[in-house]
């Protein structure tokens, strides 16, 4: 039986354990993690107006955007779940390195720090739905 497709009798600790892998794998195998996704998943980044509705579009985005970044730095801050949701927030301190970070609010070459809250809308185990809130402060450049 594949754990990702049917999750453990306990949904609330077998989304935490997704949304943990995703978090750490998105950036050097962002295939990889496209099947942590429902078929029908949606990412969307509401403060630099993006939204992405399909597996490759989601996977592309991840590409560009983590080819484009240096010297990151997360500091995790809270995680908790329910059997639908899991939030995640932590604070990221990197250098903008190229433009795959779409509507970025400080410019290529400066070092900045985000404080991010993820919501994740769980269906089945997987992410059916990802909501990236940003707060976007320039630390230097």
């Amino acid at each position: 039986m594949n754990a990702l497709l049917h999750p453990a009798a306990d949904p609330v600790a077998h989304n935490l354990d997704v949304v943990d892998r995703h978090m750490r794998d998105e950036a050097a195998n962002p295939a990889a993690v496209m099947a942590m996704y429902t078929e029908d998943a949606v990412l969307e980044i509401p403060g630099r107006g993006l939204r992405f509705d399909t597996l490759e579009a989601i996977r592309d985005n991840y590409v560009r955007m983590f080819a484009s970044m240096a010297e990151i730095e997360i500091v995790p801050m809270d995680r908790f779940a329910t059997a639908e949701r899991v939030v995640d927030e932590c604070l990221v301190r990197l250098r903008i390195t190229g433009a795959g970070l779409t509507n970025a609010p400080v410019p290529i070459g400066a070092r900045a720090e985000l404080r991010l809250l993820h919501v994740f809308h769980m269906r089945d185990g997987r992410i059916a739905r990802e909501e990236v809130f940003e707060g976007w402060r320039q630390l230097e450049g």
